[in-house]
């Protein structure tokens, strides 16, 4: 009996790996959270498996549901929303499953970043305007943030900002941005990203909240930095007709003379 975590990626149904798919149809029993995983998902499930919405439960009652399945010897689909490297409380599970020694493997799923850079169209790192993207949050009620873990620390480097869960405090993330990145650098919200009703706002820093005007909520992301919506970088080197790379030889002596 195996667990499978299996990231269902961030709406859409069809975006789930084909590994996440044949994992969901082989499981008699299916776990997920309901309150961001698409039912869609679960036509994938086999004719007669156990299907349970786990947003209602504790972490006991989910850890119950799966000991069960062990004792069955079952196989459970444990599906997370987005891909599960991220705030998907995987990590809690993983450590009873430990305890009571069972086994279980992870499937990565389409994080929520990379869909909204995509409902964008937009490349998150430019050459000359930003190599680095940091994914981060604010403070909660189910987790607060270290110390050391501050908007202001991260913009300070100028990176392509992705702020998870903080769109209720949008006025203190704008207020805390607003010293390193400046007034007029550009904003994307993206709200429910490849869901049917998926909603995207354009602005600046000082315009994003009139843009938002209050109503957008929980599953927005915000994202930040000079590479949104940027047109003046310069090309990459990558594609250079000039430049030697090992499988495009460029000159009479490249540096890698025997590459095809």
């Amino acid at each position: 009996m195996t667990v499978h975590f299996i990231g269902a990626g961030p709406g859409a149904a069809d975006l789930i790996t084909i590994r996440g798919r044949d994992l969901i149809a082989a499981s008699p029993v299916c776990l997920y959270a309901g309150s961001l995983v698409p039912e869609a998902l679960l036509q994938h499930c086999p004719a007669g498996a156990r299907i349970v919405n786990t947003a209602s439960l504790s972490l006991d009652e989910i850890m119950a549901e799966i000991a069960a399945a062990d004792k069955a010897g079952q196989d459970v689909a444990r599906l997370h929303s987005g891909d599960l490297s991220v705030w998907s409380a995987m990590g809690e599970q993983l450590r009873r499953l430990r305890d009571m020694g069972i086994a279980y493997d992870v499937t990565p799923g389409v994080p929520s970043f990379a869909a909204a850079a995509a409902a964008l169209g937009a490349e998150l790192t430019l050459p000359g305007v930003a190599q680095s993207v940091v994914l981060t949050r604010t403070s909660g009620r189910a987790t607060a943030m270290a110390e050391s873990e501050n908007l202001g620390a991260f913009a300070a480097t100028g990176a392509t900002l992705c702020i998870h869960l903080s769109i209720h405090i949008l006025d203190k993330v704008i207020a805390e941005l607003t010293p390193h990145y400046g007034a007029d650098c550009p904003v994307a919200v993206v709200w429910r990203a490849t869901w049917p009703d998926q909603r995207i706002v354009r602005a600046t820093l000082e315009t994003l909240e009139t843009a938002i005007a209050g109503e957008m909520e929980r599953t927005a992301l915000i994202m930040v930095g000079r590479a949104i919506g940027a047109e003046d970088f310069a090309e990459s080197r990558l594609y250079a007709g000039d430049y030697d790379r090992r499988y495009r030889p460029v000159g009479t002596h490249p540096r890698f003379p025997d590459s095809v």
